[in-house]
């Protein structure tokens, strides 16, 4: 690791950690790429006509997507809330500054019941932020075509599609039938696509809005991306007269996401994926030998152009549970952590994304070192309870978490 990445750390009295989890927004999301921190800084000590930035963030959106238009907001989160007040209020502005009362307005928007999930946040207070009320459509393990009609009335204002290794995977309707049911009955339909590699293909697939993060893959400033037909993304633009004004975006996060934008259709996709695979063999090559521990390269849940070193936890054997190893792991310094969030079932996962130079070789000496230490029953028993509990215990006690 470079000189620069521990002098941060020293002057800044954080924490070092080493992300083998993913783009997890409890990480600061990604590793930013150098374009965006440049169109940043550079914009950041001069001004700006915001609807200038905005009509160009607009244009540099659509040729990166191939949508009409593309609108840049505060976040995905914010993205979904603002994309269903626009799909409630169109370009009214009377009906702008009359959200979150809907009163007057089509307010229910239909989401299969599978995709009803938390990341961070409920997925169902995105929708319900803007005034809208959420028809959950079938069950969380089985939605039927006739679900979905059946969901829709003449008070439906829109329908949501979550893309996300936090949904049920099985079950749920695809997106191309999914947005042809829904346009038979005149309903637009929403995708939140926050952590995806496919630029095109949501839209392609009969998506009129899509919905990404800025911070995450694209290694851009904090913002969401929505992508889609214009009249809706004029709408989305709009509510920033609005309830929208508290989602507005600086120009510093519109000009960083418009370079990451560039930056990613430039990439050396076939270089960048040699060397995530160099660190999971690396990785696979460190976790062989320790007994109860089962290791392999994963493909990710989604289908993005990733793969993740899993690692399946026989406790008794391992002479550890997976979120003792865990947290082992995130114990030392720097702090290594990975992706617990099946844990609780004995999987871990290591993602190779967001690496700095010689960070690979630390997580495989780490993982080792660790797992050596499990069989000879030197790591303390995790508290699963208190893992559970994590993020409402780090929100009560966030000004103690140092």
């Amino acid at each position: 690791m470079s000189s620069n990445w521990d002098a941060f750390y020293g002057a800044s009295g954080l924490r070092p950690v080493v992300n083998v989890s993913g783009t997890m927004t409890s990480l600061g999301a990604s590793i930013a790429v150098p374009e965006a921190i440049a169109a940043a800084a550079a914009i950041l000590p001069r001004f700006a006509v915001m609807s200038e930035l905005h009509a160009r963030a607009s244009r540099a959106i659509a040729e990166a997507t191939g949508a009409e238009a593309g609108f840049i907001t505060a976040s995905a989160s914010a993205g979904i809330t603002i994309a269903v007040a626009a799909a409630m209020t169109g370009t009214d502005l009377s009906r702008v500054e009359q959200l979150p009362d809907t009163e007057g307005m089509k307010n229910r928007v239909i989401l299969q019941a599978g995709h009803s999930c938390h990341y961070g946040a409920p997925v169902t207070q995105g929708i319900r932020l803007s005034g809208a009320r959420v028809d959950l459509v079938g069950t969380a393990t089985l939605v039927n075509e006739h679900n979905i009609a059946g969901a829709i009335t003449d008070m439906t204002a829109a329908a949501l599609f979550v893309v996300s290794h936090h949904v049920v995977d099985y079950g749920q309707v695809p997106l191309r039938r999914f947005a042809e049911i829904c346009h038979e009955r005149g309903v637009p339909v929403i995708v939140d696509a926050a952590s995806e590699y496919d630029l095109r293909g949501f839209l392609a697939a009969g998506a009129d809005l899509v919905i990404y993060s800025a911070h995450k893959f694209l290694g851009g400033p904090t913002a969401g991306i929505v992508a889609g037909k214009r009249d809706l993304v004029r709408a989305c633009y709009m509510q920033n007269a609005g309830i929208g004004r508290g989602m507005k975006v600086g120009k510093e996060s519109i000009a960083g996401a418009m370079a990451a934008l560039k930056a990613w259709g430039q990439r050396d996709a076939a270089g960048i994926r040699a060397r995530e695979r160099a660190a999971l063999e690396l990785w696979l090559g460190a976790a062989a030998g320790h007994p109860g521990v089962e290791a392999r390269i994963v493909p990710d849940p989604t289908d993005n152009p990733l793969d993740r070193l899993e690692l399946q936890i026989d406790a008794a054997t391992a002479g550890a549970s997976a979120l003792a190893i865990a947290l082992d792991l995130a114990a030392e310094d720097p702090a290594v952590i990975v992706r617990d969030h099946r844990a609780d079932h004995g999987i871990l996962q290591l993602d190779p994304c967001n690496l700095h130079p010689g960070q690979a070789e630390l997580v495989a000496a780490r993982l080792s070192q660790t797992l050596a230490r499990a069989a000879s029953r030197q790591l303390p028993d995790a508290d699963a309870d208190a893992w559970r509990r994590r993020s409402e215990t780090g929100f009560a006690n966030w000004e103690k978490s140092e």
